[in-house]
């Protein structure tokens, strides 16, 4: 999976996406597919991004019975995204079935696509999760307790904030992959995410990867856009 900052699509139609992509003509670019796109135009956008040459984070954050997500995860397999991902709070025994899927569907001779879990979404504040989850524990500490079913479960990595980058790599591993949304400029607004970072923060913080939405797709000029992000997020190695 390429290591640049990863697009995020965000987008109502198969047009919109591919126009965006097009004012990259240079790139080879990592982006994400979430639900919203994905149940627009199905199957067939990952086929035709991939066929542009770049690299699919396909985010549809599976969460059902462990043989519902098996089976999912086998159709999933076929279509060559880069890396997929479950809700940790799905358990262990459906983060162990997404693995057995994505193995079994997967092409003679081709690698499996790194899959992670989700842990809880940058959108959830520490106190909207203890009041509405009835988690009592921090934030902090329900996101490494999902990252340990994760990897107990042999899955690839997490998606968690910035904030919890560098505690999951100190207690789980620097080898187990941390994905992390919410990334902004710093003069960017906010949207509907409350725990953001920059790119520089998310490179101090040990992040492997940066999901970047509106900064970039939302800019008067987004290969510039794209440009300014990767600069900031290589200059902090």
């Amino acid at each position: 999976m390429n290591n640049t900052p990863v697009i995020a699509l965000d987008f109502a139609g198969k047009e919109e996406a591919l126009q965006l992509l097009k004012r990259f003509p240079d790139e080879k670019l990592a982006v994400k597919i979430g639900m919203e796109l994905y149940y627009a135009e199905g199957p067939s956008i990952v086929t035709a991004i991939k066929e542009m040459g770049h690299d699919v984070f396909l985010d549809l954050k599976l969460h059902d019975i462990p043989n519902t997500v098996k089976k999912a995860m086998e159709r999933l397999a076929v279509l060559g995204a880069d890396m997929v991902n479950v809700h940790a709070a799905g358990g262990q025994a459906m983060m162990e079935a997404a693995l057995e899927g994505l193995d079994k569907g997967i092409s003679a001779g081709k690698c499996r696509p790194l899959c992670i879990a989700v842990t809880q979404l940058t959108s959830t504040t520490e106190s909207q999760m203890q009041k509405e989850q009835l988690i009592k524990e921090s934030l902090t500490e329900s996101v490494l307790h999902y990252g340990q079913l994760a990897k107990a479960a042999n899955l690839d990595g997490v998606v968690c904030s910035v904030h919890e980058a560098m505690d999951i790599h100190k207690h789980i591993g620097t080898d187990f992959l941390t994905v992390t949304p919410g990334i902004r400029l710093a003069n960017d607004q906010k949207g509907d995410q409350k725990r953001i970072a920059t790119p520089a923060e998310a490179r101090r913080q040990t992040s492997d990867f940066i999901v970047v939405g509106r900064s970039i797709t939302a800019a008067e000029n987004p290969l510039e856009a794209y440009h300014t992000i990767l600069k900031e997020w290589e200059r902090n190695k």
